[in-house]
């Protein structure tokens, strides 16, 4: 019987990927808070011993029903066609979770949810898994969620309570991961920074979507997802990645209204390129 060991909202965007000095530049001479909170990610789920990765993938966009990638393996060298300036050629060679991706398809069918599983190995990953995997990856099997952009909240919740339920049914010690930003409103072309330091929060692209992301957080620090849930109207009008799809599916998974993990921020809220990112370990123990 699998079960879910651990969950965690982490950043993906591109420029995590940089090289540490230009890095440091875009800094002002401090690294991004993120990059020493992918170890800080790391150390807590060495304590919880995952052999599996889900990964809500907010980058692989799918209309009309919900997708898992389910081959074996997946190889290959992938270019961004958003920032192949940042990704390009970079490689990527992974086991798959083919098991848990046919109780996935099965478990959906069983409720009438629509959702298919994928087997073609050419299938593309996207950045928001491979980027992830670079920072957080220790050979792990490796299942992306896609996000359907035709879907609703209600469905979002309805994927992530299979994704739970083909957990169970697995041999799987699974850790989610929701890979996003939260507010996702970029900076236009000829945006002028309020801070010289590029991930100061001052440069994400609305400070009414700075307030509304740290009360978010906030609500996630004691636990009360009930009202976060019941802020999604908001999140939808702050352009939350991938339509607030990571954050939903991964709830939904461990509880959905009724779950009270406390969600312990692992990095600083910062900018990247207007939107809001942050880690967040939730505590499924506790």
């Amino acid at each position: 019987m699998g079960r879910i060991v651990g969950a965690a909202i982490v950043s993906h965007h591109p420029g995590l990927m940089r090289s540490k000095e230009e890095r440091l530049k875009l800094g002002q001479g401090r690294d991004s808070d993120l990059i020493e909170g992918f170890e800080r990610l790391r150390k807590r789920m060495d304590a919880v011993k995952p052999d599996t990765f889900v990964i809500f993938d907010t980058h692989w966009i799918t209309t009309g029903r919900h997708l898992v990638a389910g081959a074996d393996h997946y190889k290959g060298l992938y270019t961004s066609t958003e920032m192949p300036h940042i990704l390009s050629r970079v490689p990527y060679d992974y086991a798959g979770a083919p098991e848990l991706a046919r109780l996935v398809e099965q478990v959906a069918t069983e409720r009438g949810v629509t959702a298919t599983n994928i087997t073609e190995p050419t299938l593309s990953p996207q950045y928001a898994t491979l980027n992830v995997l670079a920072k957080l990856g220790r050979g792990e099997r490796v299942l992306s969620v896609g996000t359907c952009q035709t879907a609703s909240m209600r469905h979002y919740l309805q994927m992530g309570e299979v994704i739970a339920e083909a957990i169970r049914r697995s041999d799987a010690n699974a850790m989610l991961l929701a890979s996003g930003a939260l507010s996702h409103v970029f900076n236009d072309f000829d945006y002028e920074p309020r801070n010289q330091r590029y991930y100061h929060p001052d440069n994400v692209a609305d400070a009414r979507w700075v307030e509304f992301d740290r009360e978010i957080v906030d609500l996630m620090r004691e636990g009360r997802h009930a009202d976060v849930l019941d802020r999604y109207p908001t999140m939808r009008q702050a352009h939350y990645e991938g339509w607030g799809a990571h954050y939903l599916q991964m709830v939904a998974a461990i509880g959905g209204r009724d779950c009270h993990a406390r969600g312990t921020p692992c990095s600083e809220y910062e900018n990247a390129a207007g939107t809001g990112n942050i880690h967040v370990w939730f505590d499924l123990a506790a």
